[in-house]
């Protein structure tokens, strides 16, 4: 039996990518969605704000990560991920105006996820999950319910 092959696209919001660098065990979800971009099961999505943010957030004195990782992680994401140069205009209302882009890279890509810790900071929408709900749309589509990434109508709310 062949293993079968999933592709889900994502954008990572930074949270999720210092939870992930903070995760000891590296058993977090944030940690679980960060592999899964390593293994390929997740493609990244970004745009060059988004890695500009990655390293200016990253980078900061405040956490300590080594250079070589915060490196590592960007590149994958590029080496990886698709690169979105024209985003999507949206006239949601956001309370940081960093997340904005984040949101229109996210609807710029048919079929993608936008994966952040801070739910709160965004519009509630079902394409909008949380690193947890990430790995549960994951393991369904793994475990053969394929309905969880074939209903873009009903995420994207057309």
């Amino acid at each position: 039996m062949f293993a079968m092959e999933i592709k889900i696209y994502a954008v990572i919001d930074t949270n999720v990518i210092v939870s992930a660098l903070f995760s000891i065990s590296g058993q977090s979800n944030p940690a679980t969605v960060i592999r899964k971009v390593i293994d390929g099961t997740i493609t990244p999505i970004y745009n060059e704000d988004i890695l500009a943010e990655y390293k200016e957030v990253l980078n900061r004195d405040k956490f300590p990560f080594r250079k070589e990782d915060i490196d590592w992680i960007i590149n994958t994401f590029q080496e990886y991920g698709i690169e979105i140069s024209e985003r999507q205009i949206s006239d949601e209302h956001f309370v940081d105006k960093k997340d904005i882009v984040f949101y229109e890279v996210a609807l710029s890509k048919e079929d993608s996820f936008l994966v952040t810790g801070n739910l709160k900071h965004f519009p509630k929408k079902p394409f909008i999950v949380s690193p947890a709900e990430m790995v549960e749309i994951i393991e369904a589509t793994l475990s053969g319910n394929r309905n969880i990434l074939s209903e873009a109508d009903v995420r994207y709310g057309k």
